[in-house]
């Protein structure tokens, strides 16, 4: 085991707003916490449980997406799958290019396609801008994965992440299960469903607002670091995520054309 050089009691005290204590006193400490770790270790596998004990709705509506090589439905973006992952993510039509924090999310997704595929998941991108944007984008990104188009179509008003300026007009849209502000006409989400035997798809799950946050594994790691986050003071929760190929040194506050689309300025939208 690696040596501690610990601090002596006479020189103990405020470093950074955080005390500084001997080693053994330190582990005195860990211990406390792990034990609340293993808490809420045990509460998310609980959870899953219950999540994975949810009913199911048969999806008995048409889904028809436009992909470069032609249209694809709901079923057939399965492949050879039994469940799939889909991202809804924030593109709409004419936009210039897609949310950063949706960017960010699947940012995470390259490397745990392959383990995915193991566990029989397939994953997918929807958007509703046309799949010439999409692909556009897609390309910038450097993403090798199924993203297609529900430009044309209901689905993502179906699954409650695109809003008419009718409903943004009433300043309330119905998003995360709620009525509830929300300063864009798309939002984020996931959705997972089930292709039984005989072709039958069925819808699951679906997570929205602070819950999309399970494709963000780089938060995680963060939330393991001394400063965290590091969000306090930004103008939004989301303010220094950029686009992986917009990155500067150094770091500044996004102006409001390009920062994050996922959450308000006051950070309401993201609870």
């Amino acid at each position: 085991m690696t040596t501690m050089t610990t601090t002596p009691p006479e020189t103990t005290g405020q470093r950074n707003a955080h005390t500084v204590l001997p080693h053994d006193r330190w582990v005195t400490e860990r211990r406390a916490l792990l034990a609340r770790e293993m808490e809420l270790t045990r509460l998310g596998d609980q959870v899953a449980r219950e999540r994975r004990a949810l009913p199911w709705v048969r999806i008995d509506k048409a889904c028809v997406f436009d992909t470069p090589t032609g249209t694809r439905t709901l079923a057939e973006l399965f492949g050879p799958r039994r469940q799939l992952l889909l991202q809804h993510f924030m593109l709409g039509p004419g936009w210039e290019q897609g949310c950063p924090s949706c960017s960010f999310m699947t940012d995470h997704l390259g490397g745990a396609l392959p383990h995915l595929a193991q566990r029989d998941v397939a994953v997918a991108l929807v958007s509703r801008a046309p799949i010439d944007q999409i692909e556009r984008f897609r390309q910038r990104m450097g993403w090798q994965l199924t993203w297609v188009s529900s430009h044309g179509n209901d689905f993502n008003r179906d699954f409650g992440v695109s809003f008419t300026p009718e409903e943004r007009a009433t300043g309330e849209v119905f998003y995360n299960y709620a009525k509830r502000p929300f300063p864009q006409e798309e939002a984020p989400g996931i959705s997972v469903f089930y292709k039984d035997e005989a072709g039958a798809v069925f819808h699951t799950y679906s997570t929205y607002g602070r819950g999309v946050e399970a494709m963000m594994g780089t938060y995680d790691l963060l939330d393991l670091t001394p400063k965290g986050r590091d969000e306090d003071g930004l103008p939004y929760t989301m303010a220094w995520v950029r686009h992986h190929d917009r990155y500067e040194a150094p770091a500044r506050a996004a102006s409001p054309s390009e920062g994050s689309c996922c959450h308000e300025r006051n950070g309401t939208a993201s609870a």
